[in-house]
């Protein structure tokens, strides 16, 4: 104990601070790891809040982004083909330096040995080479300003490509946001519904008990009391399977939503226009697939001209062999001892050869551009086809809002008058029940018809490829 007591009298106090700091720190982590993890709180979103989350989260959209990225840098690579090339190297080594009168066919697997016929020996001595060889190619009568154009092309696609999936997303997203709010309206519907055969219910249950209407208005009552509760469980599984949709194109794996679009229960007081087929996305993706394969063309034509380079080489040499035969020995070689230079002009042609299967990779490249022109054409009768059915759908959810509220009006007449004469004892249960169904379903559509409208507008914002003209009429909060 006294030993101990010396120890800590000696230490530090930088020590013993150290000390207490790490224990501090130890306890806190310890005490946060025994609370429990707070489930996060719902996020509340708007339908453009929605919109814009999902054009930055969305797997597939961040995907497309980054094979744009992809695109722009193989323009950046086709583009250095007009750069000109600096090769260089240095090596030393040690061998021997026995050589023979002859040649070889080309190959890659014998070192090359450069100097007069010696006497052969398996003495080795060292060699040194250095060198740098300066290319640019002057012409190429037009290749590399295809192969930019090619890859300039590939981007644009790629681009519109980016487009066509953020459109798919936004609306898909917006579309789903549509479907929350169009079952949430369904289940308030359902549940008034619950409501009022719930209070008939009991009327009808005092009636009978002070034996005023017979049992068997009672259990009609009691069945379509519970047929009611029936639908509105049905609706809240839609409402449920709608939020989990709405999670789903959001790209979100956790955590839940609050959306917030009462707003657009209120019919839009505005119109999208119109725009042409050719600005829709689909449209532009299809012509800038018909643009590179024309570019993929234009590169084959210019495949089989010459290639005009200027070159340059510095290059220098050392050995530790000499001319007579006799070997320097030591470190003889490792010096530069001959230094040479050459210029001039190189131009290389194409393989004579190669005229066949060119001639076939053009014909299959023209054949690949006209297919692509097709399948553009037909893309511009799918768009014209879609907005013409989308502004269609439109005008008749325009009218069905328009009629509904007529309807709803007359449902909540009759429905009053039947139970008016259901209590003056002039109606049977019959007829109460068939007036409140007739009622639900006025309330069901009524509440619809509005969300329907804006679907519809959205439905013609995607056949115009644009969802901004969609969120420019939604009304703000």
């Amino acid at each position: 104990m006294p030993r101990r007591s010396h120890i800590a009298a000696t230490r530090p106090r930088w020590y013993v601070l150290f000390i207490v700091i790490v224990g501090t720190m130890r306890a806190a982590v310890g005490a946060a790891q025994s609370l429990p993890l707070q489930p996060r709180p719902p996020q509340a979103l708007t339908i453009e809040q929605a919109i814009r989350y999902a054009r930055d989260h969305y797997p597939t959209v961040r995907a497309a982004l980054e094979q744009v990225n992809a695109s722009a840098a193989g323009v950046d690579v086709a583009r250095s083909a007009y750069l000109p090339r600096l090769d260089s190297l240095w090596q030393s080594h040690r061998a021997t330096a026995n050589n023979i009168f002859g040649q070889l066919l080309p190959q890659s697997v014998l070192p090359a040995i450069s100097g007069p016929v010696l006497p052969s020996s398996s003495d080795s001595m060292w060699s040194s080479a250095t060198g740098a060889l300066f290319s640019w190619e002057l012409f190429d009568f037009g290749l590399r300003h295809a192969s930019v154009a090619n890859a300039e092309a590939g981007l644009t696609r790629t681009m519109a490509d980016r487009a066509l999936t953020g459109l798919e997303v936004e609306g898909a997203v917006a579309d789903a946001f549509l479907g929350v709010i169009a079952a949430q309206r369904a289940v308030a519907a359902a549940q008034a519904d619950v409501d009022r055969r719930d209070v008939l219910r009991r009327a009808v249950q005092t009636l009978v008990d002070n034996q005023l209407r017979p049992g068997a208005e009672a259990s009609r009552a009691e069945a379509e009391r519970a047929a009611a509760q029936t639908r509105l469980i049905q609706a809240q599984q839609t409402l449920a399977l709608a939020q989990a949709l709405l999670l789903r194109v959001l790209g979100m794996t956790s955590g839940s939503v609050v959306i917030t679009g009462d707003t657009l229960t209120q019919l839009p007081s505005g119109d999208l226009g119109t725009a042409p087929a050719s600005a829709h996305p689909l449209a532009q993706l299809h012509e800038a697939t018909v643009d590179q394969s024309r570019a993929i063309e234009a590169v084959l034509a210019r495949t089989d001209e010459p290639h005009v380079y200027l070159q340059s080489s510095v290059f220098a040499r050392g050995s530790g062999a000499n001319a007579n035969g006799t070997l320097s020995g030591g470190i003889d070689g490792l010096g530069l001892e001959r230094v040479n230079w050459a210029a001039g002009v190189q131009v290389t042609f194409p393989n004579m050869f190669d005229w066949s299967s060119l001639r076939a990779r053009k014909a299959a490249a023209a054949a690949s551009t006209r297919a692509e022109a097709a399948l553009y054409d037909e893309a511009l009768l799918t768009i014209t086809n879609q907005q013409q059915a989308a502004t269609a759908q439109l005008n008749a959810a325009r009218a069905i809002a328009a009629n509904t509220p007529v309807q709803l009006a007359a449902a909540q007449q009759t429905e009053s008058q039947s139970r008016t004469r259901y209590d003056a004892g002039l109606a049977t249960i019959i007829e109460v029940a068939d007036a409140q169904s007739l009622l639900a379903q006025a309330e069901v559509q009524d509440q619809l018809a509005r969300v329907d409208v804006w679907r519809a507008l959205l439905a013609t914002a995607i056949a115009q490829g644009d969802i901004s003209r969609f969120v420019a009429l939604l009304p703000q909060p």
